[in-house]
């Protein structure tokens, strides 16, 4: 399907769907037309940078300004994950996220499954602030089925009557830390697709000229059933999907439910900027047809001359004060450790997984009194490479953004074989759960399909039907694995609390868990100083061969 996606999209680009320069340098007549600037998984780089490249939200509010001045109807939607990833949102439990979005004058926004990490009540709490709605439609208290935000907004403006619904992604259930996800239930599969043709319809209902939906749904395989390809495949009615969480850039007319044979069949436009700022979305309706272009933040492009000036200053002296409290050098690296998503910690042994869970393994045998035989750490919460030289506390709040603590639990060792079967149930396809680990040595066959068994407990995975039918675990500790030993293991408190596919550890992490409450960048740092000197050498050069992938 990505490879599919990736054929559509450079043809579009050929073809000239994608036009990367901005507004002010089109000078066209938008009278009478709509555009709607769109943005998705941001992830705090809310600072115009050539070298990341990202735009920033000072260029954003210019780009929508430019349509408006231009003569054009504007609205501002964003697909979610704006939090979690820089320390200028993480620092402040993504607060700051919103404040940003405030200042650039957002018109509405669909939660991601980042914007729950520090869980329900503090992006409650964050929405004190905010100035524009929360849309999502399948988001429900589990004690009485009430939604937690308004499904759709109607916006009226000069021309046009726009509906758009909220969607957020059930697997939020997971990859958020359950532990700070209590009373909440999403709607998944058909319970999801009939809520958005509910949705659909009233707005249809309404008078509106164009139906959108806002999801944090993504078209990765991982969330088959719950994508933006299959809400629009099982609906009809959705005139345009603007759409986050898997990354990707996306520009593409996507059939509607219909019936088999049918002449006519209905189309969604379904749009998608990719990540960390790389676009700006822009979808121009002129009252009959849709036409969707990206301006990419390509160095040549990016100017910091180019952007609203009131929100550059307020972002960029929130940034230079982060930047300065975090600026100080406790180590260096020399060499470069690798935590990019594919291929990187989620399809594979890293050196950076290897580095990482080596200090967690460590630091928990400082602090336990029984010995620790193992750690393994989610490649999901790795969030970048740590670069050749000086390594600065950003660095590690930047790879390391969670503020994830260490926790301690026993697990038996058909239970540890469990978690790295499911764990790696997609391998060689990136995976957020796919596990890095220290002290364990297993193998991946990845010529063995995955067998699906019971679907775990408020979650989109599913258990291993054939645990040990993919992987083999030659060893724990330096001993041979055996499936009824009892194994004292280190891993994170996301993880312990069933994050992701490691429904497996919530038993044991009630019944032994030991929550350290010394953070993973801690335990990295302490590491770093203590054992290795302050230096990362040729020791983690290359991966250290904990892992091998069959494919």
């Amino acid at each position: 399907m990505k490879k599919l996606l990736s054929i559509l999209l450079a043809l579009a680009m050929l073809a000239g769907c994608l036009m990367p320069a901005a507004f002010a340098e089109q000078k066209v007549d938008l009278s009478g037309k709509l555009v709607i600037v769109h943005t998705n998984d941001i992830h705090g780089y809310a600072v115009t940078d050539s070298g990341e490249p990202s735009v920033g939200y000072a260029q954003i509010k210019q780009y929508r300004a430019d349509a408006a001045a231009l003569g054009a109807d504007t609205l501002l939607l964003d697909a979610g994950d704006a939090s979690q990833g820089q320390p200028i949102v993480n620092l402040e439990k993504g607060l700051n996220a919103i404040k940003f979005m405030n200042a650039t004058g957002y018109d509405a926004m669909c939660p991601g499954n980042h914007e729950f990490d520090w869980g329900v009540e503090q992006f409650q709490l964050n929405l004190e602030t905010a100035t524009f709605p929360i849309l999502c439609a399948n988001m429900l208290r589990a004690s009485d089925k009430t939604l937690y935000f308004a499904p759709y907004k109607i916006f009226e403006t000069a021309n046009y009557k726009i509906g758009v619904i909220g969607l957020d992604t059930p697997e939020t259930l997971t990859k958020a830390n359950p532990a700070l996800m209590q009373n909440v239930t999403f709607l998944m599969g058909e319970e999801l697709y009939a809520c958005a043709q509910q949705y659909v319809d009233e707005l249809k209902a309404a008078g509106c000229d164009l139906v959108v939906v806002l999801g944090h749904l993504g078209v990765d395989d991982e969330s088959m059933g719950n994508r933006s390809l299959d809400v629009i495949a099982n609906t009809t009615g959705i005139d345009l999907f603007i759409d986050g969480h898997s990354h990707t850039e996306l520009n593409e007319m996507v059939e509607q439910k219909h019936a088999e044979g049918a002449e006519n069949v209905p189309t969604t436009l379904l749009v998608s900027t990719g990540s960390y700022g790389h676009n700006i979305g822009e979808v121009v309706f002129d009252g009959e047809s849709l036409s969707a272009s990206l301006y990419k933040a390509q160095s040549t492009q990016v100017s910091a001359a180019y952007g609203d000036a009131d929100v550059s200053e307020m972002i960029g002296a929130i940034n230079d004060e982060i930047d300065q409290q975090l600026s100080a050098t406790f180590a260096k690296t020399d060499v470069l450790l690798n935590g990019e998503r594919s291929p990187g910690v989620r399809t594979e042994e890293t050196n950076l997984g290897d580095f990482s869970t080596d200090a967690m393994l460590w630091q928990a045998n400082q602090t336990y009194s029984v010995p620790v035989v193992a750690a393994f750490n989610n490649g999901g919460g790795i969030r970048a490479s740590i670069q050749i030289g000086d390594i600065t506390m950003k660095d590690m709040k930047t790879v390391f953004p969670y503020g994830n603590t260490l926790q301690i639990m026993t697990l038996k060792g058909s239970e540890l074989l469990e978690l790295l079967e499911a764990s790696s149930y997609c391998t060689p396809e990136p995976l957020g759960g796919f596990m890095q680990v220290a002290g364990i040595v297993m193998t991946i066959d990845t010529t063995v399909p995955y067998e699906n068994g019971d679907l775990y407990p408020d979650s989109t995975y599913y258990a291993p039907a054939n645990p040990g039918g993919r992987v083999t675990i030659e060893s724990v500790g330096g001993q041979p694995f055996d499936l009824e030993a009892e194994y004292v293991i280190a891993t994170n408190d996301f993880s312990a609390a069933g994050g992701d596919q490691c429904y497996v550890l919530k038993y044991a992490n009630q019944q032994t868990g030991y929550n350290t409450y010394i953070s993973l960048e801690d335990a990295l740092i302490n590491y770093t100083t203590t054992v290795l000197g302050g230096v990362i050498g040729e020791t983690y050069a290359q991966p250290q061969g904990r892992i091998t992938v069959i494919q």
